[in-house]
């Protein structure tokens, strides 16, 4: 089990970062979590690709799609503290993202693919840093996060909604 300094990530990512963190490695954890979500949403049956659990809640396609969209903010945010870039980093309305993205007017091939693109990228950039890049430390939403934290969180944020699909959606 990883031990994180208290700077690594805020105490909301205590949840995402719980779920991941007997991962040992980033890349390697990036890699296995790449085809246990393929295969996750590729068995999702289509009658459920644009269900809603409740009135306002996303649709399976907007979940996916949000997941591309945090996994490419988090990596951007890794990026930068990787390369010692001390600018703050704003935040982003997650609910937003997902009411203008238009998930539901495309298909889940179409996302499936866009992820695993993602995914690659993200595995790529974790693999490029080095041990000294892992452990520095930003300001991302006005909280100090660490490269390191950025990887698990990417990590337990897909848990986390994979969770929530088979509970609520399947």
């Amino acid at each position: 089990m990883i031990q994180f300094n208290q700077n690594e990530f805020a105490p909301f990512y205590a949840n995402y970062v719980n779920k991941s963190m007997f991962v040992k490695n980033i890349v390697e954890g990036l890699k296995a979590q790449e085809e246990e979500i393929v295969s996750f949403f590729k068995n999702i049956p289509e009658n459920k690709h644009e269900f809603r659990y409740a009135t306002g809640k996303w649709t399976i396609k907007d979940v996916l799609l949000h997941l591309i969209d945090v996994e490419r903010i988090f990596a951007y945010r890794a990026l930068r503290i990787s390369r010692n870039d001390t600018t703050l980093i704003p935040g982003f309305d997650e609910n937003e993202y997902v009411d203008n993205a238009n998930a539901t007017t495309r298909s889940l091939e179409n996302l499936i693919e866009e992820y695993i693109l993602v995914r690659k990228a993200t595995i790529a950039l974790f693999s490029s840093f080095t041990e000294e890049q892992y452990m520095r430390i930003g300001n991302a939403s006005n909280n100090s996060v660490s490269v390191r934290g950025l990887g698990y969180i990417i990590l337990g944020h897909e848990k986390h909604h994979i969770l929530v699909i088979k509970e609520r959606y399947l």
